[in-house]
């Protein structure tokens, strides 16, 4: 069992298991209109912009696009290079709302940014922006897995590594700054590298004897976790931010994975087949007993991310029939929902700022691509496009 897991746990994260049911191309999935939902007018002042602003606003499941004047009526205007105003009004009346003109890195990032204002001024409900998040991600374009960043609709996309060789799990630093990664490059067995996104040199991170996987650095910078199985078996490690002074978490003959911490730095979540099959773990960063989390959805529980937006929640991978999809775990509830339902396998989920949204792989048997998915109504909408290839294990940073 404990190897079959491992195995699993790693083929997951290479996008190497195939999906048993009938294959279906990956699309879209789109959910109906409901009042819950704000009717917006968007548009911009140059093509690209435009159609950029078109994808954002189409993608967050709080809104619905319309031709003629909405709820809310959104303009962007690039005045200058890398500098986008915001323009919103009301309805047919025209009333001003809010003004304010972005500055961002680029022309895209600057709508962008522009665009997280929109969201803040037009919703009641508090929802923070997350369009201008960055993202890093693995893509087999070259015929290698690589690592890759880009902004959330994957322009100004970067390739990071040029390995020529199986790269897994990228995970920023919280300052953006820097990312850890797994690869098979160089001695042929799972190490963790660390490159400097300033100076892109690479470090070897962890290359201790055994497999060396899962690495995440804390919220507040100041440690990281990560998988290692020098001891004769996969437990979960903590050290600072530099993977020094590294300490023993998990002393079990179980198989631990995936570790995240909790948004406060304080706990960490992690996968366990301590229970005979891999289930949720919640620990304190300093260690002590783990609780298992009472997710009660199904018997393969993997890969959680813990949002940063609304503490409480947890998503993570469950394992339906033949098939994978996401689900929640609410900690203020104590239930869990299954939030995607797609026919195709959905793993690797991936916090948005907002607490709503989330970034996942979906994967059939040819091609796997990354989707954003609002948790709320279901709505699923593909980012990655075509030319990246297979794309998978996508890794966000929250709009600074």
């Amino acid at each position: 069992m404990k190897k079959a897991f491992l195995i699993l746990t790693a083929c997951l994260a290479a996008g190497l298991v195939n999906q048993a049911r009938a294959a279906r191309n990956i699309g879209d999935v789109t959910v109906g209109v409901d009042a819950r939902m704000l009717s917006v007018h968007v548009s911009a002042n140059t093509p690209e912009l435009n159609a950029l602003a078109l994808e954002a606003f189409g993608s967050h499941g709080r809104y619905h696009l319309v031709y003629g004047p909405g709820q809310f009526n959104i303009r962007f205007t690039l005045v200058a290079p890398r500098e986008v105003r915001v323009d919103i009004t009301k309805g047919a009346s025209g009333a001003p709302v809010h003004s304010q003109t972005v500055t961002g890195t680029s022309d895209r990032n600057a709508l962008l940014k522009a665009a997280d204002v929109a969201v803040e001024r037009t919703n009641l409900q508090g929802l923070k922006g997350y369009f201008a998040s960055k993202i890093a991600f693995i893509s087999e374009r070259t015929g290698k897995r690589e690592v890759y960043v880009s902004d959330l609709f994957f322009g100004d996309v970067q390739e990071i590594t040029h390995d020529r060789a199986l790269a897994l799990s990228p995970r920023w630093y919280p300052d953006g700054s820097r990312i850890v990664y797994t690869s098979y490059f160089h001695s042929g067995f799972p190490d963790i590298f660390e490159i400097n996104l300033r100076t892109y040199q690479r470090t070897t991170f962890a290359s201790f004897r055994g497999t060396n996987t899962g690495a995440r650095f804390s919220p507040n910078g100041l440690m990281v976790a990560e998988i290692l199985s020098g001891a004769g078996n996969p437990d979960l490690y903590v050290g600072n931010s530099q993977g020094q002074r590294l300490r023993q978490l998990t002393h079990t003959d179980a198989v631990e994975a995936s570790p995240c911490f909790s948004p406060d730095s304080s706990r960490i979540v992690y996968t366990s087949d301590a229970a005979g099959g891999p289930q949720l773990y919640v620990m304190s960063a300093r260690g002590g007993a783990a609780t298992r989390l009472p997710t009660a959805i199904s018997n393969y529980c993997a890969e959680p991310d813990w949002s940063r937006g609304d503490p409480n929640k947890i998503a993570f991978t469950i394992r339906i029939g033949r098939g994978y999809q996401i689900a929640v775990y609410d900690m203020r509830e104590r239930r869990s929902k299954q939030v995607s339902r797609a026919p195709y396998d959905g793993v690797e989920p991936a916090w948005l700022a907002d607490g709503r949204h989330l970034l996942y792989t979906a994967r059939t048997p040819q091609e796997s691509r990354i989707c954003l998915l609002d948790t709320e109504t279901g709505k699923t909408t593909v980012i990655s496009p075509a030319a990246l290839g297979s794309v998978s294990a996508v890794s966000v940073l929250d709009p600074r």
